[in-house]
């Protein structure tokens, strides 16, 4: 079955750096878009960054220039790094993927920007 884990997630300071992992497992990893959402208090959920089979990626308008998602299809690995950080980054972070006609989600994990 398809299961994916997210890991990297923690407290940071802001201006400070985190990598998310995402392992994915159950599927052909390398030919389909990965994505990082994200759910903050009080906030919807997001889409914060996507990456293609080819590897053409996507960005909110918030993350661009600081966050960079990328793959590694012998790994079965998608990552999330996160440059200079902000408090309004906070939040659950998110691995998904669309394949076989449905959503899956990873269980998340935690990033708190704060001093």
């Amino acid at each position: 079955q398809v299961q994916l884990v997210e890991s990297g997630g923690g407290l940071v300071q802001p201006g400070g750096s985190l990598r998310l992992s995402c392992a994915a497992s159950g599927f052909i990893f390398s030919a389909y878009t990965m994505g990082w959402y994200r759910l903050a208090p009080g906030k919807e959920r997001e889409l914060v960054a996507t990456i293609t089979s080819e590897s053409s990626t996507y960005y909110r308008d918030s993350v661009k220039g600081r966050f960079t998602i990328s793959r590694d299809n012998a790994k079965n690995t998608v990552y999330l790094q996160m440059n200079s950080l902000k408090p309004e980054d906070t939040a659950v972070y998110y691995c998904t993927v669309r394949c076989y006609g449905m959503d899956y989600w990873g269980k998340g994990t935690l990033v708190t920007v704060s001093s």
